[in-house]
């Protein structure tokens, strides 16, 4: 294990801290006029979700924490477990619903997901940046709602509910990007 001073720190860094895996999301270096230089940072806690932002001494040492980012089948779910499978070794993995949260509204069965594991342990599920689903249920479109800024809410097949333009109907598979939440980018 290698260990990271705080006067290093980038975004995405991974260090252990009070027996917490916490990763870099901002920072910033500030030498004030007066007084000893100190780092300023933004770290969120990777199995909690929580984020914290704190001031380190840049010669403050953590051990730094090897994540391991891996993409994983998706199978299916069964009695509040849902498994993926390793596609090299075939091994499947159940994980609970509550560690998979939102990504299973755009991941259907049989597509990837990154699965990112702590000492073996995974405590992240990611979906794809963009999926394409179908549409399920909306309202139908009328001719001639093409050209206006105007949305409908429709449930896709994994159960995702997203606004999209009115000339989108049940039965069209659209591209989604799941970054910033659910936001429509076109029919497929």
């Amino acid at each position: 294990m290698g260990f990271v001073s705080a006067g290093d720190f980038k975004k995405g860094i991974t260090f252990e801290m009070d027996g917490n895996v916490m990763v870099v999301v901002d920072f910033q270096h500030v030498k004030p006029g007066k007084g000893a230089a100190f780092v300023r940072a933004k770290v969120r806690n990777v199995i909690s979700g929580s984020l914290v932002e704190q001031t380190f001494n840049p010669s403050d040492k953590f051990e730094t924490a090897m994540i391991e980012r891996r993409d994983l089948q998706y199978l299916y779910s069964d009695g509040g477990l849902c498994y993926f499978m390793d596609p090299e070794t075939y091994e499947q993995i159940p994980l609970n619903e509550s560690q998979v949260e939102n990504a299973l509204l755009y991941v259907k069965e049989n597509t990837n997901a990154t699965i990112s594991f702590y000492k073996g342990s995974a405590f992240l599920v990611e979906p794809p940046n963009f999926v394409e689903l179908e549409i399920t249920d909306c309202e139908p479109g009328a001719k001639g709602d093409t050209v206006t800024n105007s949305t409908k809410p429709a449930t896709c097949e994994t159960g995702l509910v997203i606004n999209v333009p009115m000339f989108v109907n049940q039965g069209d598979v659209i591209r989604i990007d799941t970054r910033d939440g659910a936001k429509y980018m076109s029919r497929v």
